[in-house]
């Protein structure tokens, strides 16, 4: 990982985050850490995952902007219109451009921690559902997020995209694609496949 050690990662977004987004990137990572070992998957990888998901949640729109610029993305419409989501491909560009992390999963999953989307890999539904159930999330409904993660990750994304998908339509805002995408690919899944 280019010489970028967990006690590393941790010095860098303690210096970056503010003190409530940087106890959650630890709680994230733990949660992370949890669920890559109930699934199967690199327990060490998930939790540097969960350390890096918010690297750039602190930074100002235009440091935002400009790190995603530099890396090449082009921000799509609904990306464009909702500054929520720019933390996400910030994050995973400044992995890649000023970190040097060149590690297709660890930037896959900080880039869509947020939206979600259809095909995603383990280590990107560890890292979306660790978000959702870190240890001092206390949403309504956070309880039942936490039963479902030890359950079935399925049940439990379909929960997070109900909860999330409905809100943001009352806020007038703009549902991400990627996040429709990832719902109907459960739905579809839940329905036998396409037949």
């Amino acid at each position: 990982m280019n010489g970028w050690t967990d006690e590393k990662i941790i010095e860098l977004i303690g210096s970056k985050l503010e003190t409530r987004r940087f106890e959650h990137s630890l709680n994230v990572a733990e949660s992370a850490r949890y669920l890559a070992e109930k699934y199967g998957y690199d327990a060490d990888k998930a939790f540097t995952a969960g350390l890096l998901h918010d690297v750039m949640k602190n930074a100002s729109p235009e440091e935002q902007l400009k790190v995603i610029a530099e890396s090449g993305v082009e921000l799509s419409p609904a990306e464009a219109s909702n500054p929520k989501l720019w933390h996400a491909i910030a994050g995973a560009a400044y992995l890649k451009t000023v970190m040097g992390i060149d590690d297709e999963e660890l930037y896959l999953a900080v880039r869509y921690h947020t939206t979600g989307r259809a095909g995603m890999s383990l280590i990107e539904k560890i890292v979306y559902l660790a978000d959702y159930i870190s240890a001092e999330r206390g949403y309504n409904g956070v309880e039942d997020m936490r039963r479902l993660c030890d359950e079935s990750m399925e049940s439990a994304i379909l929960y997070a995209l109900e909860f999330g998908i409905p809100d943001l339509v009352k806020k007038g805002s703009v549902v991400h694609p990627d996040s429709v995408n990832l719902y109907n690919e459960v739905i579809i899944n839940r329905q036998g496949g396409n037949k």
